[in-house]
Order: C-alpha cells, then sequence, then structure tokens
C-alpha cells in the first residue's frame, strides 16, 4: 500500500496513520505542515527545552536502569567510560526525531539522543546523561572514528550490514527502520515507490545503504542519475533545488527532514529492512555484550517504549511497536 497525498494538516494525516503499518504511518505523518514535532521539551516543546525537567523526554531518560557497580568493573570499555566520567558519542544533532541540538542550551532530544544519554547514565549513574560529548559524524566517517578510538560509540540511525560488520561491531539492533524515499512535495502524488524512479534523477549518501538499495530495486537505474553527497544536508539541498528528484535513505534520517521542512515529504512504505546499531570498535571485546545487555534492560523496563512514544511516537498515531531483540543480527 502506498499513500498518494501528504497535504493535510497535522490531525489528518495522523487520524489516517492509526489505519497503516508501522512503515506506512511514519511515512504518513512525516508529512506535517512544516511544525516540528513536540519531543517532550517542555511548554516550549521541540528542542528547545530539550531534557526540561518534568517532559516526556526527560521523564524517559530519568526512567532509565543503572548498572550495577560489578558489572560496569567487569566491562574495560565501560570501566575506561567511567573513570574518565564521560561518554563520547559520535553521531548527529541535525535530525529533529532522532536527535536534535537544544537551541537553548539543553540536551538534544530524539530517539537515538535518548539512547545515548540512557546509556551513559547506565554506566555512570545518576546524572550521567548530562556528561556525554557528541562528536559529529557522517556516513563516511562513522567507523574510522569508531576504529581509531575517538568516539566510544556511535549512535546515530546507523544501519547494520553486513560490509560494516567487517570492520566494526554493532550492538542491537534497538530500533528497526526501512529505506524509503523523500521527493518534493509537490511530487508526492506522482512518485510513490522504487517503481517510479526509473529514469530520474537520484541523490543518496556516500558509503550509505541507499546505494545498494537504489540498485537492486529501481527498474533500469542509470548509474549516471544517481548522486552521491556526504551528507544529509547536502543531499537535501540537491533535492529542493531540483538536481535530484528523489533521496533515498533509511527512513529515520528522511523522517526528520519532513518533520523540519514541509518541501519535502517521505512517499510510500519503506522497501528495504534497516535494523540500527550502535558501533563499536572490535577492539573493545567487551563492550558489545555489555551494550546489548544495556539495551534489554531498557526493554524489560518499559524505558525503549517510553522513549519511544516521547520522540517517534510524537510524529505518529498507535502504540510502540515490539522492539527488536538485541543480538539478532541480519544475517
Amino acid at each position: 500500500m502506498t499513500t498518494t497525498s501528504f497535504r493535510p494538516g497535522r490531525r489528518a494525516v495522523v487520524a489516517a496513520a492509526a489505519a497503516l503499518p508501522l512503515g506506512a504511518a511514519l511515512a504518513a505523518c512525516s508529512s506535517d505542515t512544516g511544525e516540528g514535532p513536540d519531543l517532550g521539551g517542555g511548554e516550549g516543546g521541540g528542542s528547545d527545552g530539550g531534557g526540561a525537567e518534568g517532559s516526556a523526554f526527560d521523564d524517559a531518560v530519568a526512567s532509565g536502569p543503572l548498572a550495577a557497580e560489578d558489572a560496569v568493573a567487569a566491562s574495560a570499555w565501560a570501566t575506561a567510560i567511567k573513570e574518565k566520567d564521560q561518554l563520547i558519542r559520535g553521531g548527529t544533532l541535525a535530525n529533529q526525531v532522532f536527535s536534535l541540538a537544544s537551541t537553548s542550551g539543553g540536551r538534544p532530544t530524539g530517539f537515538d539522543a535518548g539512547i545515548t544519554q540512557l546509556l551513559a547514565r547506565y554506566i555512570l549513574g545518576e546524572g550521567g546523561e548530562e556528561k556525554v560529548e557528541y562528536i559529529d559524524t557522517t556516513v563516511e566517517t562513522r567507523e574510522t572514528l569508531v576504529q581509531n578510538g575517538t568516539v566510544d560509540c556511535v549512535i546515530a540511525t546507523y544501519s547494520i550490514t553486513p560490509e560494516r560488520l567487517e570492520v566494526i561491531n554493532f550492538a542491537g539492533p534497538y530500533y528497526l527502520s526501512g529505506t524509503a524515499i523523500q521527493v518534493r512535495t509537490e511530487d508526492a502524488e506522482t512518485i510513490t515507490g522504487p517503481e517510479d524512479l526509473t529514469g530520474l534523477n537520484l541523490v543518496t549518501q556516500a558509503n550509505s545503504t541507499g546505494i545498494q538499495a537504489i540498485e537492486e530495486f529501481v527498474p533500469d537505474y542509470d548509474p549516471e542519475k544517481v548522486q552521491t553527497l556526504p551528507d544529509n544536508e547536502s543531499c537535501v539541498a540537491a533535492l529542493k533545488q531540483g538536481r535530484s528528484d528523489a533521496y533515498v535513505l533509511d527512513q529515520g534520517v528522511l523522517l526528520g527532514n519532513s518533520a523540519a521542512d514541509p518541501d519535502v515529504t517521505v512517499v510510500g512504505e519503506p522497501f528495504v529492512d534497516d535494523p540500527y546499531g550502535i558501533g563499536l570498535s572490535k577492539e573493545d571485546e567487551d563492550a558489545l555484550d555489555f551494550v546489548n545487555t544495556f539495551l534489554q534492560e531498557i526493554i524489560d523496563s518499559g524505558t525503549w517504549e517510553s522513549l519511544w512514544t516521547a520522540t517517534v511516537g510524537e510524529v505518529i498515531d498507535g502504540e510502540a511497536p515490539e522492539p527488536p531483540v538485541p543480538g539478532e543480527l541480519p544475517a
């Protein structure tokens, strides 16, 4: 099933999305009027009050479990973070739904930002969510920064792929997304799926899963019409300026774009599964088990659901999906 109209106001879109599968509902509701989703930022909404006391986002993070001292001590990776009293996370602060910087000095908000802060709290204890250094990464730099130890982990709508598993480890998956299509809102009725992309100028991020998705699912695609750019902002600019007709990437990123900008819209349903994982160095041998244990604990405690409701759940209707099982990686 595809969604062909994305012009209604938020209330109408949310109501319609209630009847759709999760992927389609995300796509439908990402076509809001341009007002960003309220990610639990307190009275002001959005990112301005990120981490504000009493917000849904802040309450979700504050509900997170704390690791036992002996569990931290048994992990060299967690112990190193504990000793420096800081978690260094690679990622982005430009996605309105998954990880967005505050404009008023509060903590970043969004699903990935919340996972980051929950992990810092889990290792560092009460108040640990405040002790995160956020290092900007792109699809071309993530593996390198993990491998050379610049960051402790990458949490960045980071799709788990066999190719990436050859050079780094992934804890998770912690979220299930899918490759989707973003177009200019004015074109939302004419482009609804990969079968409509043949002959069009396409853009995706370099070193991303979008490249393989185009190769496999766009009929008779022309490699000369596929442009790869270094980051999300460049891809959105290419789309809005007419240098590209469609932007192909995982839905988590595209959803953030549509929530922030009424000129771009996610169309149709995801057509490739994209499980998100937490990127870790292969040299940190005990990090994988430690972080998977953390993910299972936030799922079992209900914190994962609370965080989803306070972030992704603000832009779709319906109950939180069943979380993925940490450690069950794609074949």
